[in-house]
């Protein structure tokens, strides 16, 4: 796993998203790419001065914003003293990528590239990440994506937790997590009795993935008052996780948006690290 994408806009979880990036790339010895993520330009109907005035306006806002997302990347990386890329090296390294396209498009077609990418927690606030971008991600990248919580864990990938459902979601997400799981001191598969979908049990997963000489073990957490998403991150907290596989929107996500979901509590509420893939 030695690619990372991150995206990069000045808001309240920029840090924790920053140090959750530089934690993965430590363990694998990944390159880094950041670029500026800017919002996607308004189109312009009228051509009349008014118009052109606010354009102007509008391209200087990206310009200032672009200036500040990468000072922000260079002073964080030259803090850790994270090396500037200069083609296969050893080691995390990192580059800037100028000039990227604004819009969440440019997002999930960039992220097919990369083993990952690295997103803040969508919040609900102006000042927050958004959810379109990591949709964007999870469903035109066709690659994982590590969601950072509020605040960086101090380790990422010692314990992890296979919030596991029987789904294909879920089973691309261990695909694509396998080298992970093989630096991982403790894996436990975890299910939870109200979000099964028809699959294999959490015994047939463990019994699989210890044939690859993983440290793997199973729980099942039976019928009780909590949606799946609550109990999966309550058990999670109790064993000390740092790293979550959750497959993405098992149930569509309009029927999520109405009924909730596992999914939409985890992004909602998760305060480790979730790896995470459609």
């Amino acid at each position: 796993m030695k690619t990372v994408l991150m995206p990069v806009a000045p808001h309240d979880h920029m840090s924790a998203t920053l140090e959750t990036a530089l934690a993965f790339a430590r363990r694998f010895g990944s390159y880094v790419e950041a670029f500026a993520l800017k919002p996607p330009l308004a189109e312009i109907v009228s051509v009349d001065m008014v118009m052109g005035l606010t354009w102007a306006a509008d391209e200087r806002g990206d310009g200032e914003s672009e200036a500040e997302a990468r000072r922000l990347v260079e002073t964080f990386m030259a803090a850790n003293d994270v090396a500037r890329d200069a083609g296969p090296a050893e080691g995390a390294r990192w580059r800037w990528l100028a000039d990227a396209p604004a819009g969440d498009e440019f997002v999930g077609s960039h992220a097919r590239i990369f083993d990952v990418t690295v997103l803040g927690r969508p919040t609900q606030s102006p000042t927050g990440p958004r959810m379109a971008t990591l949709e964007a991600v999870l469903f035109e990248g066709g690659r994982p994506v590590i969601i950072a919580p509020p605040t960086a864990r101090p380790t990422l990938g010692d314990t992890i937790v296979i919030a596991w459902n029987g789904s294909t979601e879920t089973a691309h997400v261990i695909a694509m997590g396998m080298g992970l799981l093989a630096r991982a001191k403790r894996i436990v598969v975890l299910t939870a009795e109200s979000g099964m979908v028809p699959g294999p049990s959490g015994a047939d997963l463990a019994r699989a993935l210890a044939r690859h000489g993983l440290p793997v073990e199973t729980v099942h957490i039976g019928p009780e008052k909590r949606n799946a998403g609550e109990a999966i991150l309550a058990y999670a907290d109790e064993i000390g996780c740092d790293l979550l596989f959750k497959g993405a929107y098992t149930q569509s996500r309009i029927r999520q948006m109405i009924f909730g979901g596992a999914t939409s509590h985890i992004l909602a509420h998760a305060q480790i690290p979730v790896f995470m893939a459609h």
